[in-house]
């Protein structure tokens, strides 16, 4: 069975229901199986660590997770056109897993979600990409074969999935957002099951 590793920040929620479709979408894929995980919030000054667990939703990425994983989804919210801290401080810390070229050779794809359509959607999923690359990931993204791709009025690009939120914070994908989120989910599924062939 390929693990496929979906890591997300979510702070309000819409990354979170991203990584969800995406996991539906890798669970469609025979032989693949969907390991949602989550990075804990970074602050300026640390007063106290973040429990191990957190209170709800998805467990915190541990070492073994990327160790074991046989793909790779990477999410985060767009902060000034860049991934968020934590997923960066995250990122910054496979020093190990990198030095060993666990990831290499693996398909990996990206995930984002923005208040208003022009808050940097592809620059951020650019910016995941780049750690992906240095740690020798094969990246996927969204191809124009998929229908909703060419008719979105809101987030999707062939860079990866995304969601824009609007003005009220709206942490709930529009139909087109989640298919485009479960067709990556499932094309990053479909390339692990083959490589691991």
């Amino acid at each position: 069975m390929a693990e496929i590793l979906v890591l997300y920040y979510s702070r309000n929620g819409s990354v979170a229901r991203l990584a969800r479709q995406i996991a539906r979408g890798v669970e469609e894929v025979d032989g693949a199986r969907a390991r949602l995980r989550t990075v804990p919030p970074v602050a300026p000054v640390t007063r106290t660590a973040a429990p191990p667990v957190p209170e709800d939703g998805a467990p915190f990425v541990e070492g073994a997770d990327f160790d074991e994983c046989d793909g790779l989804l990477l999410g985060s919210p767009t902060r000034f056109g860049n991934m968020a801290a934590p997923l960066k401080h995250c990122l910054d810390g496979l020093g190990a897993q990198w030095a060993s070229g666990i990831l290499v050779g693996k398909p990996a794809g990206v995930f984002t979600s923005t208040t208003t359509m022009h808050g940097g959607q592809e620059s951020t999923l650019l910016s995941m990409m780049v750690p992906l690359l240095h740690h020798g990931c094969v990246i996927a993204g969204i191809p124009f074969t998929e229908p909703a791709l060419n008719t979105t009025r809101s987030g999707g690009t062939p860079y990866g999935a995304s969601h824009v939120a609007g003005g009220n914070d709206d942490p709930q994908p529009t139909g087109e957002e989640a298919q485009l989120a479960r067709a990556l989910g499932r094309r990053v599924a479909t390339l692990a099951v083959k490589l691991a062939r």
